[in-house]
């Protein structure tokens, strides 16, 4: 839509018409205007899957792997086919807006929200959120890059202060959000926090460099909750507050107009990226498919993007495991089972059947060996919710729950059965008063059960009419993702006898501004430690291999908060050494979004990261296990031995204030540079079913400020399978005068080869990545001299070197 074409419609509106359009008519929808013909829009929360509008067991929806998974397949291809299938997923639910990718960075590893992020370095970050941008905007959907900037931790979110200084917010935390803008991102989101000093939502990085320097013409949308003035937030380049109907803007708004405290120029600017992106809605939607989420394309796609990215950190010749050699398998942990396939908060889906490590296996190895699973001590962490495997609707008798929401008097204004404990978003009729959750649990263990309740207000929560949980829980935080996605619980313990069912009602009052999410979990006895572990080291022994999975749990990765530790705990510890210590041909699977202490990575057989891996997360393992695919990830975050290790990792404000005084220097950049200690595993680690050598790497010897040139590196497949290798080139500025990093991530490529065959893999340098920002100039400039290129296969494995002189600017 041309310039002339906006103003046209422009001239139709209303001031009040104009401020209007300005806030969001719903949480999820904006407004529609007849007057100039314009739709509402509707947005949805989707970097791993598309929710839509409600957040419902009964609406599933396709659960792609977890970010920092994607980033880890080190595949643009890849990502960017699998951000079409989101759009395919958001075009079936009626979504025009998918909120992804999060361009955070992996600052620290104690991150609560890593798994959601890609990456610690800002160009493989840059490069993983361009190509599901490509993917989801070619499918006629807008994606939205989020959070602008410098939104690194969980803690005091909502207002910590980034204290982050010029170059560093240019060249890297800036940088990813660049190449966004480059992608042709519709939207971008301002984020809750302040950096230096101001809000994101009125903070002048929104006008400069985002929407005058980079030329971004899209709508700058504020996270959900984020804005909470009206002036100063509508003089910066913020256009469009969710959600809606209230806000700080509308009459408000109006008013600051009329009184010239806000420029009529500024609304007008706002309206005019509004219209642009319905219209580029309603261009780029003519002809869009609605996708099959069912299909066995869809299925395949998300199989091969799980184990894509799967990471062999280590491997003492026990895998690929050869099927026809197994008799039994013997497959242990809790997470085996109960496989985490995705990360907590606001980016949760209700996902399409999972398919858990255990399903998997057992699939795979049918007819050909006997899988046994032993779950060995529980990992700590609050119950879960109740679902239809433990209790039964006790109005129909149906596997599931009873849900009612009744008035002040108890009366019923809506019943309905549901499958899950887990209740967001239940419906509020009018006279809404209580929730009210009802279930004949059916335990099949007799012991001291733990039985929960989660929300805030009052709330109660009775076993066959006794009261085990009465209380007042108010609300203590303003963070929308704990009040309406994760609220704090409450634990009972109850004495239950197997085959004995029980009735359990839990009730919330729906007290204001307490939202509206309800949770009621149940979880059986814990099996005492020593038990666990000598059923567990028993499988093992009488298994020919055998498969442990270990992991984090939705308590402790999770939006809205930071990890404390990296340690999964002294049962999963525990668990990992005995079992490898009773058989040595174990695989030791690590389900986790970001990284963890593994203190006995060097006692087992085979060492593999799943990530969070999306709904066909059994099937990948399998894959991978079993040789059929080789394990294709490669690290995108540096893993420490332990967290006491690791050079940044402060993520808790002081005063208020979060310094980011590293710099330069996060991730693989600040181990190099301190050098004292190495990690557990670096940044682009990854092994294959093959081998490789490097034998050449070539390329120009001088290049101009500024200017894209090649390296070519030419490996050879050393062993007998055919294998991919993805590799890397880090730029290093020995004697330079300006402060660079010491090793910073300049381009990698793929290539593929048969057994004892050579590739060669052409590595795009963009000229940018030799450039710094300079404060006094006020733009980027080069620093002649010699720069040195490392070639290999990680940050801390390199195999060649090339020199390369880089001339000043004229």
């Amino acid at each position: 839509m041309t310039d002339e074409e906006l103003d046209r419609l422009l001239d139709k509106l209303t001031p009040a018409a104009k401020v209007r359009l300005l806030t969001g008519a719903t949480t999820w929808r904006t407004h529609a205007e007849p007057a100039v013909q314009l739709p509402e829009s509707v947005l949805s929360d989707g970097p791993a899957g598309v929710r839509g509008q409600s957040w419902d067991e009964r609406s599933t929806s396709v659960l792609l792997p977890s970010a920092s998974a994607l980033a880890a397949t080190w595949d643009e291809e890849l990502v960017e086919s699998l951000g079409g299938l989101l759009a395919a997923e958001a075009r079936r639910k009626g979504v025009d807006v998918v909120l992804a990718p999060n361009l955070n960075l992996h600052r620290s590893p104690l991150g609560g929200r890593h798994f959601e992020c890609f990456s610690e370095d800002p160009e493989l970050t840059g490069r993983m959120g361009a190509a599901l941008i490509r993917g989801i905007q070619a499918g006629g959907v807008a994606a939205a890059a989020k959070h602008y900037v410098a939104n690194d931790a969980e803690t005091d979110r909502l207002t910590v202060d980034v204290r982050v200084a010029e170059r560093v917010l240019r060249e890297v935390y800036l940088a990813p959000f660049e190449a966004a803008v480059a992608a042709g991102v519709r939207l971008v989101m301002a984020g809750y926090n302040q950096v230096n000093g101001v809000t994101m939502s009125a903070n002048g990085l929104l006008a400069d460099p985002l929407k005058n320097e980079w030329g971004f013409d899209g709508v700058v949308v504020s996270d959900w909750g984020a804005v909470r003035t009206t002036t100063d937030t509508a003089k910066a380049g913020l256009d469009l507050v969710m959600p809606g109907p209230e806000g700080p803007w509308g009459e408000a708004l109006s008013r600051a107009v009329e009184d010239g405290l806000v420029p009529q120029a500024a609304i007008d600017d706002k309206v005019r990226r509004l219209l642009r992106l319905a219209a580029w809605l309603q261009q780029r939607t003519v002809g869009a498919s609605a996708g099959r989420p069912r299909s066995a394309g869809t299925r395949r796609l998300v199989r091969r993007a799980a184990a894509s990215a799967m990471v062999l950190l280590a491997n003492r010749q026990v895998l690929p495991l050869d099927p026809a050699g197994l008799r039994t398998v013997a497959v242990v942990g809790a997470h085996a089972a109960r496989t985490r396939t995705q990360g907590g908060g606001s980016a949760g889906v209700f996902p399409h059947a999972e398919v858990s490590f255990l399903d998997g296996i057992r699939a795979a190895l049918r007819g050909r060996a006997r899988v046994v699973h032993v779950p060995g001590p529980a990992p700590r962490c609050p119950a879960p919710p109740l679902d239809a495997e433990l209790c039964t609707d006790p109005l129909t008798g149906k596997p599931g729950l009873r849900l009612r929401v009744l008035d002040a008097a108890g009366r019923s204004l809506h019943s309905e059965h549901r499958r899950s404990g887990r209740q967001l978003e239940p419906p509020l009729p009018p006279g809404a008063h209580t929730v009210e959750l009802s279930a004949r649990l059916r335990p099949r263990i007799s012991g001291t059960w733990t039985l929960g309740l989660a929300g805030f207000g009052r709330m109660r929560l009775s076993v066959d009419e006794t009261a085990v949980l009465d209380g007042e829980f108010p609300r203590t935080t303003d963070d929308p993702a704990v009040v309406h996605v994760n609220p704090p619980g409450v634990q009972a313990r109850v004495e239950l006898t197997a085959g004995r069912g029980v009735l359990v009602v839990a009730t919330r009052q729906l007290a204001p501004d307490t939202g509206r999410a309800t949770v009621l979990s149940a979880a059986p006895p814990d099996q005492d430690l020593d038990t666990a572990l000598a059923e567990a080291v028993a499988a093992a022994r009488a298994a020919d291999a055998v498969v442990v999975a270990v992991g984090t749990t939705e308590h402790t990765e999770c939006e809205g908060s930071d990890r404390c530790s990296l340690a999964l705990g002294v049962e999963q510890d525990a668990l990992v050494r005995a079992v490898a210590a009773a058989n040595p041909r174990l695989v030791a699977v690590v389900n986790s979004g970001g990284p963890v202490e593994m203190p006995w990575r060097d006692e087992v057989g085979a060492l593999l990261l799943s990530w969070f891996p999306g709904q066909e997360a059994g099937g990948a393992l399998a894959d991978v296990l079993f040789g059929r695919t080789e394990p294709g990830g490669r690290l995108p975050t540096t893993w420490p031995v332990r967290l006491a290790d690791a050079p940044v990792s402060r993520t808790r404000p002081v005063a208020g204030r979060l310094d980011y005084a590293e710099g330069l220097h996060i991730g693989y950049r600040a181990w190099v540079r301190r050098g004292r200690r190495a990690p557990a595993y670096w940044f682009g680690h990854g092994l294959g079913y093959t081998t490789w050598s490097y034998e050449e790497v070539t390329g120009p010897t001088a290049v101009r400020a500024g200017e894209d040139f090649v390296v070519t590196v030419r490996v050879r497949n050393t062993g007998s399978r055919e294998g991919r290798e993805v590799v890397q080139v880090y730029l290093a500025r020995p004697g330079a005068a300006v402060e660079h990093p010491e090793l910073r991530l300049v381009g990698h490529a793929a290539v593929r080869a048969a057994g004892g065959q050579e590739a060669e893999a052409e590595v795009q340098v963009p000229g940018r990545l030799l450039m710094h920002w300079s404060v006094a100039d006020g733009g980027w400039r080069a620093e002649p001299g010699r720069c040195r290129f490392l070639v290999g296969r990680s940050a801390g494995d390199h195999r060649l070197a090339l020199d390369v002189r880089l001339a000043g600017e004229e």
